[in-house]
């Protein structure tokens, strides 16, 4: 692991990582990292990296359950996961996402499943995504002291509506998305998420804006970044996404522990005397 005292993220803090920290940053022009997390051992792992912000997504609908997309996981699913990773982490925030269907019905709907995942799950923050359609749910989550982060761009819970997996933002449509991003700001997000944008469209949204943003297939110019752990640690097999950079080979270390622990087994070097009592 890192030097704890020389690693530049927040998580160094004697306490949890706050808004007000991420402001700090934006300000400094600081760049920090986001990761996706799902169980206690990741989430302790990534804290301990120094890894200030994690999320627990409706991506573990891909990565945990084995669904096509996002859209089959529920609340019922996630709130165990986003409990797992706020029991395991003492410093990094924990923003826990609204699955498919649990918000989008009105902002009272948003509300409650909002509040959810913060008595039961113990959330810190929440992430929704969607455009200005979603205004009224962010200014009822606002009103009531729940912090959200927006998820804009590309937003995958609307896949089949956009046409399958496509940038967003491009041409004409640039203007749209800062504007759409200053109405989120001033309805009182903390912070964005920019997925499958053009980096000089995400660059001027981060410059439009003065809460921070976060890039997923965005370019370099946002304050943070964030991909999916599996993604990012080389776990996953098959075509990647292109803004995905694999940073170990975690699928060759598993499968190797997995055939030498097999192969010991059928060998009888072990279990050795000194795992036997």
């Amino acid at each position: 692991m890192p030097d704890q005292h020389n690693a530049p993220y927040p998580t160094r803090r004697a306490g949890r990582v706050r808004l007000p920290h991420l402001q700090e940053m934006k300000t400094r022009g600081e760049k920090w990292a986001m990761l996706t997390a799902y169980d206690m051992y990741s989430a302790a792992v990534f804290e301990e990296a120094g890894i200030p912000v994690l999320l627990v997504g409706d991506s573990a609908g891909n990565n945990v359950y084995g669904h096509d997309s996002t859209l089959a996981v529920t609340v019922e699913e996630l709130i165990p996961l986003v409990r797992a990773v706020s029991r395991a982490t003492q410093r990094a925030l924990v923003i826990a996402d609204l699955p498919f269907g649990s918000y989008q019905g009105s902002p009272e709907q948003c509300f409650h499943t909002a509040v959810r995942f913060m008595k039961e799950g113990g959330a810190h923050a929440i992430k929704l995504e969607g455009g200005l359609e979603m205004l009224a749910q962010v200014e009822r989550l606002v009103a009531s002291g729940i912090p959200v982060m927006v998820h804009i761009g590309f937003t995958p819970q609307a896949e089949h509506q956009l046409g399958g997996y496509r940038v967003q933002g491009k041409g004409d449509d640039a203007q749209r998305l800062v504007a759409v991003a200053r109405a989120f700001e001033k309805a009182g997000a903390f912070a964005l998420l920019i997925e499958m944008v053009p980096g000089d469209v995400a660059a001027r949204i981060t410059h439009a804006v003065s809460i921070p943003t976060v890039g997923i297939g965005a370019g370099s110019g946002c304050d943070g970044q964030v991909l999916v752990w599996q993604d990012m640690a080389g776990l996953r097999s098959g075509q990647l996404p292109r803004f995905v950079k694999q940073f170990a080979d975690m699928r060759k270390v598993l499968g190797d522990a997995a055939q030498e622990f097999a192969a010991q087994v059928a060998s009888g070097e072990f279990p050795g005397p000194e795992h036997t009592f």
